[in-house]
């Protein structure tokens, strides 16, 4: 299903803003956890080296939200969907056939689409409540440095 509108706001920009649509924000030391993964599942259906590369940087990454569980074939589509654009890609780049630049953009969308799912935009992650980006202050930052 597609969002309309604008995409949410994360929830650090939020923060750094002083909150101010005034509405709750998830309390830090309430983060869900789920249990880490340890090693990366092999994949069940073949890859190719960037969907390879995809599957192995994303199960390490997302180590802490994403189950081998419940993810498991949303992540090997959205790798499969990598090796797929990367051969559209190429074929793009040799052609320039309008139907194939067609469909790589839709292709990136689906794909765009899946990286949501997953969690891998910040706002995503935000809404998860499983990671916030802070800034350090630059006051902060000075008393960190005199704490080392």
């Amino acid at each position: 299903m597609s969002r309309v509108g604008r995409p949410p706001k994360p929830t650090e920009v939020k923060r750094a803003l002083g909150n101010p649509g005034k509405r709750a924000l998830p309390n830090q030391n309430e983060i869900v956890a789920l249990p880490a993964i340890t090693d990366t599942p092999e994949a069940t259906r073949p890859l190719g080296s960037h969907g390879k590369q995809f599957w192995d940087r994303v199960w390490q990454m997302g180590s802490s939200w994403i189950s081998s569980n419940t993810d498991y074939e949303a992540m090997l589509m959205t790798a499969e969907m990598i090796d797929e654009r990367w051969n559209l890609r190429v074929k793009v780049m040799t052609d320039g056939q309008a139907r194939d630049r067609r469909a790589l953009r839709d292709l990136d969308r689906a794909i765009q689409s899946q990286l949501s799912l997953l969690g891998l935009t910040p706002a995503d992650r935000s809404r998860l409540g499983v990671a916030e980006v802070k800034k350090m202050s630059k006051l902060a930052e000075l008393r960190s440095m005199r704490n080392e």
